[in-house]
Order: structure tokens, then C-alpha cells, then sequence
């Protein structure tokens, strides 16, 4: 039924010769809506602390894929993905993962828009049952997720990228990927702007992981070259890992960011822990994770982003969820979070960023609804 909506919706645009040749291939509609009601807080600038509440879209998406057999294993892959955000009545046509590319039995190799190696360690690491979003992302203080890559982010979806993925050897995979910084129309971000094209600047990034049975591990870099400036490179290292006990699936994550900056490195390590409890229909999900004070050699007070250098620059989140699943397809959760910065730190949340001052310590209750299809 799928295959056929698509070659009628594209014989309406393109014409029956075009849709004809749309039916050879297997082709699917899918997305994901997740909607959640959220009471949050943080001191603003003014020194108020008020809670607000407010509705937000979390990775909600729609998108179409397919594959075409080219013969002797080979397959053409395709993936048109756009941003729905439920709460509001906007998008963005292709704005997630978007991509072309070849699939066989060495792997798979594509072109386009998507996330870098280093993001799998998230889902290696846990908060599944949150689909790994909302304000309950484990990514607030990791991988500095709410930056964009131009401001020194390590979560965020690159344009102008090419990767190739290994097959299973026994468990165990490979990925690699490198983003051109491409100024063709683009302003900066996450694609790049000409000013970095003309310095060849590019990100490069890559992962092991292996899965097998009860046990997932992985190891994965990202390094940021000439992104921020003509001589400022970052670099993330994280190391993730779980081990699934049947009443309980424990992690842990650990991981050193290094940013350069005009007056010399800057610094930080993080560790984080993670418990999935199955209980009933549904599952506990519970995180604690610490970022370090900022060090190196550069001079005290020197920020990018919530990290700075020098004492009183750590931050810990803590959060609690319950996801309760209706079907295969619809579930409903609830968590609490909560982002402890000490005074001279400004970590926010991830997903629906939450404007802070330095110091203020955001937190948030969230009631939500997830519709898979």
C-alpha cells in the first residue's frame, strides 16, 4: 500500500514515465511524532527563577526511503528526511537525515546530511526509552550538545558529509565520516560558510562498536579542523558502554572534550552512569552524569559554550523517566531533570534549550506522548 501512495503522489508531479519506474523500487513512508508537555525553570538574567510551562516538539519527523537492486548485491539507497515539530505548525523539508548512496556486502557508503559517528554512542549508552530526546537527552552536558558545530557542538547534523559504514564481523563495526565546510549559499552552522571553505576547514569523525548478546561497547573520535577559526581545532574522545542483566541494563560513558582557543587549550572530562529497569509494560530509566571543571592552558574565565576554565565550572545532571508503551507503536512518559550547575557554569538542556545565566540550574518535569509510524 505504501509503494503505491508514493508512485501515485509522484505520477501526480513528475508524470507516469517517472512513477513507473518509482514502483521497481521498494520504497517506505515512515516518522515519528513526540509531543510533551514540559514545567521548567532556570534563573534568568535578572535573577528570577519562575517556572513556566510550555509544549514542545522532540525530533519529531517525516520521511521517505527506499532501495533499488543494481544487481550482483549491490543496492542504490535513498533517505529524504524533514523536521515536524507538533507543537507549532512548521518544518523543515529535508532538514534531518538526507542522503544517496550504494549498499552491498563491504558496507554502505552515502552522501548527504546526517549525524556523525560519535552520536551512536548515545544510544550505545542508553535513554532509549525516551528515544534519546526531548529535555531528558542525556546530551546536555555531553558532547556539549545544544552548540552548533560553528560554536564548538559535538551533536549535531552535519551537511556536506560522506561516511561509510562496515558490515558485522562477529559484532563488531566500523564507521568513518568527513564534512566538507561548503559555503555555497550556507551562513555558518552546521554546513559551514565560505570563509571556512577557503580554509579548508572540514570535521572528521569515526567509531568501533561491538554489539553482541547482552554486551555493547564502543569507542568513538571527532575532531573539528579550523571550524571555529583559522587555528582552533576541537576534539571529542568518548568511550560508552552496557551490559544487559535481564532485571537491569547498566552503562557507563566516559569522555574528554579539547578545544583550542586564542590563549591556549581548554579542557574537560565527563563521566555518566545509566540503569534501565524493566517494570511491568514499561521501563525505569535512570542517568547521572558529571562534567568536570574546565582546564588547560587557557586563561581562567575562557568559555565555549556552558564550559569555562577554572574552579566552579562543573555541572551534574540528574534524571529520572518511566516510559509506558501502549502498543508496539505508542507509548506515553514521564521523567524529572535536572541540570546543577556550580556558579560559574551554564550548561542547558540539549533539546528545547532553556535560556539560563551563568550559574542558574534548570530543571524540568515533562509528561509526553510518542506516535511511531
Amino acid at each position: 500500500m505504501k509503494k503505491k501512495l508514493v508512485a501515485v503522489a509522484v505520477a501526480s508531479v513528475l508524470g507516469a514515465p517517472l512513477a513507473a519506474q518509482a514502483q521497481t523500487a521498494n520504497v517506505t513512508l515512515y516518522g515519528r511524532l513526540n509531543v510533551d508537555l514540559e514545567f521548567v525553570k532556570g534563573a534568568q538574567p535578572d535573577g528570577s527563577n519562575p517556572r513556566v510551562s510550555r509544549l514542545s516538539s522532540n525530533s519529531s519527523r517525516f520521511g521517505i526511503r527506499g532501495t533499488e537492486s543494481l544487481g550482483g548485491g549491490l543496492s542504490a539507497i535513498f533517505q529524504i528526511e524533514s523536521s515536524i515539530n507538533g507543537d507549532t505548525n512548521s518544518g523543515n523539508l529535508g532538514g534531518r537525515d538526507t542522503f544517496v548512496g550504494f549498499q552491498g556486502s563491504w558496507g554502505t557508503f552515502k552522501m548527504g546530511q546526517f549525524l556523525m559517528p560519535l552520536d551512536d554512542m548515545h544510544g550505545l549508552f542508553g535513554n532509549v526509552p525516551t528515544y534519546l530526546t526531548s529535555i531528558l537527552s542525556t546530551a546536555d552536558l555531553w558532547t556539549q550538545g545544544t552548540l552548533s558545530k560553528s560554536d564548538g557542538g559535538f551533536d549535531a547534523r552535519l551537511g556536506n558529509s560522506l561516511r561509510y559504514d562496515s558490515p558485522s564481523f562477529n559484532g563488531l563495526t566500523f564507521s568513518g565520516q568527513v564534512a566538507l565546510r561548503d559555503g555555497s549559499g550556507a551562513t555558518g552552522g552546521n554546513t559551514g560558510n565560505h570563509e571556512e571553505e577557503l580554509r579548508h576547514a572540514f570535521v572528521l569523525g569515526g567509531n568501533a562498536i561491538y554489539n553482541n548478546g547482552p554486551i555493547q561497547v564502543g569507542v568513538a573520535f571527532e575532531q573539528n579542523q579550523k571550524v571555529r577559526g583559522p587555528d582552533l581545532n576541537d576534539t571529542d574522545i568518548t568511550v560508552a558502554g552496557g551490559y544487559n542483566f535481564g532485571v537491569v541494563r547498566v552503562a557507563a560513558m566516559y569522555e574528554h572534550l579539547k578545544y583550542d582557543t586564542p590563549t591556549g587549550d581548554l579542557k574537560r572530562d565527563m563521566w555518566g552512569l545509566s540503569a534501565t529497569v524493566p517494570m511491568g509494560p514499561g521501563n525505569w530509566y535512570a542517568f547521572v552524569g558529571r562534567a568536570n571543571d574546565g582546564k588547560g592552558g587557557a586563561d581562567d574565565g575562557t568559555r565555549v559554550g556552558g564550559l569555562a576554565k577554572g574552579s566552579d565550572t562543573s555541572s551534574t545532571q540528574y534524571e529520572i523517566s518511566y516510559t509506558y508503551p501502549f502498543s508496539k507503536r505508542t507509548q506515553v512518559y514521564a521523567g524529572y531533570v535536572k541540570l546543577d550547575n556550580d556558579r560559574n557554569a551554564s550548561y542547558t538542556f540539549n533539546i528545547n534549550a532553556y535560556p539560563i545565566r551563568v550559574g542558574g540550574k534548570p530543571d524540568g518535569i515533562v509528561l509526553g506522548m510518542i506516535h511511531l509510524f
